[in-house]
């Protein structure tokens, strides 16, 4: 079944967390990081974050460089990529910057009952999908050849658990979380990626005190 390449980015503690428990964001990234994610997003045709990290992040997902902004319009492309979440239950509320700025698609995917009730008016197109494959084959069809899903957790799981992932971007903080209800990287499931089928370290690159390491997951197909 045809689908998008798929880049997997994140940022997370040396004990894998991806924020802490507190009522602020935890930031796990500095400027020069920022920007490299601006430039991953630039050559993206797609960005997708799960509904929980709409409801606790209000993420606008933009593209920030005017630059990288010009050279997408030169090139014929919207300004910033189209919006992509997956939904289980529905709860997505149309005021937030997901949903209210830009001017790109947005993509709604949720299971067909709750697809078929879930009204989000102009915001957003609504798509009832039974897994993420359908999914991932609707975008392709939607002229989404590479995607690029920044999280939370759970969306990497799901992700990394389908088998669907070719490309991953992890980002070590210099620093513990500590805390055992801190939002994870990835939760336990059954992973394809394993001692017996191990991922490719393809760079390894110094951000000031951060590290990035970039690995090949699957052969894209």
């Amino acid at each position: 079944m045809p689908r998008p390449y798929v880049l997997l980015s994140v940022a997370a503690s040396l004990d894998g967390c991806i924020d802490d428990t507190s009522a602020t964001r935890l930031v796990l990234s500095d400027e020069d990081d920022f920007d490299r994610v601006d430039a991953e997003r630039a050559a993206a045709d797609a960005i997708l974050v799960g509904a929980g990290t709409i409801r606790a992040d209000n993420p606008r997902l933009l593209v920030r460089s005017p630059s990288r902004q010009a050279a997408r319009i030169a090139a014929g492309k919207p300004y910033s990529p189209a919006k992509v979440t997956f939904t289980r239950t529905g709860s997505l509320d149309p005021a937030s910057q997901f949903f209210t700025t830009g001017d790109v698609p947005k993509l709604v995917y949720a299971p067909s009952s709750v697809a078929s009730s879930l009204s989000l008016g102009p915001a957003a197109t609504v798509v009832g999908a039974a897994s993420v494959h359908d999914a991932l084959a609707d975008m392709h069809s939607r002229g989404i050849s590479r995607l690029m899903v920044e999280g939370g957790g759970h969306i990497h799981t799901q992700f990394l658990a389908a088998d669907v992932v070719d490309e991953l971007h992890l980002v070590h903080a210099p620093f513990f979380v500590g805390s055992a209800s801190a939002p994870r990287f990835v939760y336990p499931a059954s992973f394809p990626q394993s001692p017996s089928r191990p991922m490719s370290l393809s760079e390894v690159r110094q951000i000031g005190d951060l590290v990035l390491l970039k690995y090949l997951v699957t052969s894209h197909g």
